[in-house]
């Protein structure tokens, strides 16, 4: 499988700008939210867009915790590939980079805030179902 996905260089920075500034804990936690959010709003990314491997790695038992098969899940579902697919790596630090890149718009505003806005987003796009 895999060991570790690291960010852009690019990336470096602003995961340790946001993780100052929404104080939720550490990296990894604004890592997770980044490549969840990224998910989250379902667009496929290109692989030619892989950015360059030159900023934070994270080992994935930092990355994920005890969770790395729900995260390759995610992915495989999203793509329709499957869990031993050779790209699933790349299409992580895709998601990784891409929600980071997003989650910089809320830089201007604390984790809290950050965390209910998704809360809201989330809980009205279930209501849409009904």
């Amino acid at each position: 499988m895999f060991n570790s996905i690291t960010t852009s260089e690019a990336n470096k920075v602003i995961i340790t700008e946001l993780t100052n500034k929404f104080s939720l804990g550490t990296e990894n936690i604004i890592a997770r939210l980044a490549f969840a959010y990224s998910i989250a709003q379902e667009n496929k990314l290109d692989l030619k867009g892989l950015q360059d491997a030159k900023g934070k790695t994270y080992p994935v038992k930092i990355l994920f915790g005890n969770h790395l098969e729900v995260y390759i899940a995610l992915i495989c579902q999203l793509y329709q590939i499957h869990k031993s697919d050779k790209d699933i790596p790349k299409y992580i630090k895709l998601h990784l980079d891409h929600g980071l890149h997003e989650l910089k718009e809320y830089s201007t505003s604390d984790g809290t805030d950050f965390l209910l806005k998704a809360i809201e987003s989330g809980i009205e796009s279930q209501l849409s179902l009904f």
